[in-house]
């Protein structure tokens, strides 16, 4: 929703943190969650804070039209979107709420979210992208941390459900 908006970029800024260069991780060097790998025009290691929020809020919260998804699924969906992408984001919701999953945020999907039951989506969508994390080569240096931010993720989506 529209007015969740300022509580989820401050939800993900806290979750992504500042400058990090880890070589195990495939984004790269990242600042703020935005990776080298998804901007390889940007400098990285001087991307402020508020350079970071219009990027998520262009090239993510608009993308997965975040203003327009129920309270607590928001926040589900913007999170994915920004470690798995907008498109594998959009797939997981789809499929929790039973529509052509393509990637793709259009009037059904919109439609069959509005109708659906919210917290029944966030665990469904949560649940897939923990499974998903689990397959990763990654998940060994990585599941610690992960679980932790889906499962708090769950649990702050229930707060913001109406």
């Amino acid at each position: 929703m529209k007015e969740n908006w300022e509580t989820i970029i401050n939800h993900a800024l806290g979750s992504e943190g500042g400058y990090v260069n880890d070589p195990v991780d495939p984004g790269g060097e990242t600042n703020w969650g935005i990776s080298k790998r998804a901007y390889p025009k940007v400098n990285i290691k001087t991307l402020t804070k508020q350079q970071a929020i219009d990027i998520y809020k262009k090239d993510y919260w608009n993308v997965i039209k975040g203003d327009e998804l129920p309270s607590g699924v928001d926040l589900v969906v913007f999170d994915a979107a920004i470690n798995s992408g907008n498109k594998q984001s959009v797939k997981w919701l789809q499929r929790s709420v039973g529509v052509t999953d393509d990637g793709v945020m259009g009037p059904a999907t919109l439609t069959a979210v509005k109708k659906a039951d919210p917290q029944g989506v966030v665990n469904k969508t949560t649940q897939q992208r923990l499974q998903f994390m689990k397959s990763l080569d990654t998940w060994y240096r990585y599941s610690r941390g992960w679980t932790i931010r889906i499962v708090g993720l769950q649990v702050t989506a229930k707060g913001m459900i109406k």
